[in-house]
C-alpha cells in the first residue's frame, strides 16, 4: 500500500512539475501578435537596417558576428534572433525596450553605442512593440553565439557605459513639431530614430559621442568617410533638389552628384530602397532643413569638380614601361578604367556607370573613399556591381598614381592619394589617434575628479582645525575630528 501510494505521490509530483514547467514556458512566449503588426514591425526593422549589422558574412539573419570596426577595436554585432538560449528569444517587451531606447541588455549590461540606440531611442512605444513582435515572431531563431567583443582597457568595462550615458545620452522618444507639417515630422522621425543617419554622419568627439554642434556634418565608419548631409550649400547637401536625394536614397546614384559605395550602399541595399516613396521624399523633406554645418576647406560643393577630358595623346605611340609599377596615370586610367567609365571618364552610355566628374566621391578633401573603391570595388546586394575590385592587380603605389590623376583630371586637384594611405586601407589598418586621445581624455577627466576631491577634503579639513569663540569672542579651543 504504501508503495502504491507513493507511485500516486511520485505521478502527481511529476504531472505538477511538468505543468510548472509548460507555464513558465508560456509565460515566456509571447502571445501570438497580429499579422499586421507583425509586418509593420518587419518595415520598421527595415528601416533600422538592422540586418546589416546583425549578420555576418555568409551567416544567418540576424545571428551577429559582423566585426564593426571602430577606431577603438572591433565591435561584434550581438544574435537578435528569439533563440531562447543565444539570441533575445527570452526577451519581455520591456527589456526589448530597455536596450533599443537605454542600451542595456536583459541581463543588466549596457551595449556600447556601436548598437545605435543613441537614435533608436527616439522610436515611439507602439513602434516598440511592433518591432518586438516582429523579432519574436517573425525572425527564426538560430541557435548561435557570435565572438566576444573585447576592447582595450578601460573601454573594456561596461559598467563605464552608464556614465557615458548621462554625459551624451537623450533616451527621450520622438516628439514632432507643431510648427511643421506631417512629411517633415515623418522625415525628421526616421532621420533621426530608425534610419540613425546621425551615428555615421556626424563626427565624435574624445569620448565618442556624436558632436551635435556638427550634427550631420560628416563622420568616419571604420575606413569610410561619411560626407556632410546638413543642407549646407557648399559642404552638404543644399544644392541637391529634393528629387535627387530621393533617387540617391532609393537606388544609390544621383547622376552628377553622386554614387553610394561601402556601407551606404549597403544601407541602400537592405533598408533604404525598401521604404516607401511617401517615406523617402519625408526623409528628403527634413534633411533639406537641418541646420547647415559649413567645412571651411570645402571650396565648392564636392559634386561640382571637374569634366570631360582626356589624355590620349600622351600615351599615343608610348610603350609600356618594364616596371609596369611605374605606370602613368593615363596609361592606368586607359587599362583599367576606360572600358567602362569611357575615354573621357563621362561613364556608360545607359547612365548604369557613373560619369568621374561631377561626382562627389572625388571632390571632397577625404580621399579614402576613393580609394576603397578601387581597392573593394563597389559590390550591391541583389544588384548588378557597379565597379569590380582592383586590390589583386593594382599595387600600392599604381593606386596612388591612378587616385591622384582622377582627382587631377576629373575631381578635387587639392585632395591627394599617398602610398601610405593605401597601404593602410589595404590592410584595413586602424589609426588609433582617436584611441589614445580617449584614454588621454579619460586620464584628465580622473585627474579633475581627484584634484577637486582632494581641494573638498583639504577645505573641509581647514574648517575644522579653526579656532572656536565663546560667545564674548575669548578664544577656547580648536575643533578636533
Amino acid at each position: 500500500m504504501h508503495s502504491t501510494l507513493l507511485r500516486r505521490w511520485a505521478g502527481l509530483g511529476a504531472v505538477l512539475c511538468l505543468s510548472l514547467i509548460a507555464l513558465d514556458t508560456l509565460a515566456q512566449t509571447p502571445a501570438a501578435a497580429p499579422t499586421n503588426l507583425i509586418e509593420r514591425g518587419r518595415y520598421l526593422a527595415t528601416a533600422g537596417d538592422c540586418i546589416a549589422c546583425h549578420t555576418a558574412p555568409g551567416g544567418a539573419a540576424m545571428a551577429g558576428g559582423l566585426a564593426i570596426a571602430t577606431p577603438l577595436g572591433a565591435i561584434y554585432s550581438t544574435n537578435i534572433t528569439p533563440s531562447q538560449t543565444m539570441g533575445i528569444g527570452h526577451y519581455t517587451l520591456e527589456q526589448f525596450t530597455a536596450a533599443l531606447r537605454h542600451g542595456r541588455r536583459a541581463d543588466g549590461a549596457h551595449l556600447y553605442p556601436a548598437m545605435p540606440y543613441t537614435a533608436y531611442a527616439k522610436v515611439t512605444d507602439e513602434d516598440m512593440a511592433a518591432l518586438y513582435a516582429y523579432f519574436m515572431q517573425g525572425v527564426k531563431p538560430v541557435d548561435s553565439a557570435p565572438p566576444a567583443t573585447a576592447l582595450p582597457f578601460p573601454f573594456n568595462i561596461r559598467a563605464s557605459m552608464a556614465a557615458w550615458n548621462t554625459l551624451f545620452h537623450d533616451p527621450t522618444p520622438f516628439r514632432g513639431s507643431a510648427q511643421q507639417p506631417p512629411e517633415w515630422n515623418r522625415g525628421a522621425y526616421l532621420v533621426q530614430g530608425l534610419a540613425h543617419c546621425s551615428t555615421c554622419h556626424t563626427p565624435r568627439n574624445t569620448f565618442m559621442a556624436e558632436n551635435m554642434k556638427r550634427a550631420l556634418g560628416g563622420g568616419e565608419v571604420g575606413p569610410w568617410h561619411a560626407p556632410n548631409i546638413s543642407s549646407d550649400p557648399q559642404s552638404g547637401i543644399g544644392q541637391w533638389s529634393a528629387e535627387e536625394l530621393v533617387r540617391y536614397l532609393r537606388v544609390g546614384h544621383a547622376a552628377g552628384k553622386d554614387t553610394a559605395a561601402g556601407p551606404m550602399a549597403e544601407a541602400v541595399d537592405h533598408s533604404l530602397s525598401q521604404l516607401t516613396d511617401a517615406d523617402l521624399h519625408a526623409m528628403a523633406a527634413y534633411l533639406k532643413t537641418t541646420a547647415p554645418v559649413a567645412d571651411t576647406a570645402a571650396q565648392q560643393p564636392a559634386f561640382s569638380w571637374g569634366k570631360a577630358s582626356d589624355q590620349l595623346a600622351s600615351i599615343r605611340g608610348v610603350a609600356l614601361p618594364k616596371d609596369l609599377g611605374t605606370m602613368t596615370g593615363p596609361q592606368l586610367y586607359d587599362a583599367y578604367c576606360a572600358s567602362c567609365h569611357q575615354a573621357q571618364a563621362q561613364g556608360s552610355f545607359d547612365g548604369k556607370l557613373p560619369a568621374l566628374f561631377h561626382n562627389s566621391t572625388l571632390g571632397r578633401n577625404s580621399t579614402n573613399n576613393l580609394v576603397l573603391a578601387i581597392l573593394q570595388g563597389v559590390p550591391r546586394h541583389g544588384r548588378d556591381t557597379i565597379m569590380p575590385a582592383f586590390a589583386r592587380e593594382l599595387s600600392d603605389p599604381q593606386i596612388a598614381t591612378l587616385g591622384n590623376y582622377l582627382l587631377k583630371e576629373y575631381g578635387n586637384p587639392n585632395a591627394q592619394v599617398t602610398e601610405h594611405q593605401v597601404a593602410q586601407l589595404r590592410g584595413n589598418a586602424q589609426d588609433h589617434k582617436l584611441l589614445l586621445l580617449a584614454r588621454v581624455g579619460l586620464a584628465a577627466g580622473a585627474l579633475v575628479v581627484l584634484l577637486l576631491l582632494g581641494w573638498a577634503v583639504s577645505r573641509s579639513r581647514g574648517r575644522r582645525s579653526e579656532p572656536v569663540h565663546d560667545l564674548a569672542g575669548d578664544r577656547v579651543g580648536a575643533q578636533s575630528g
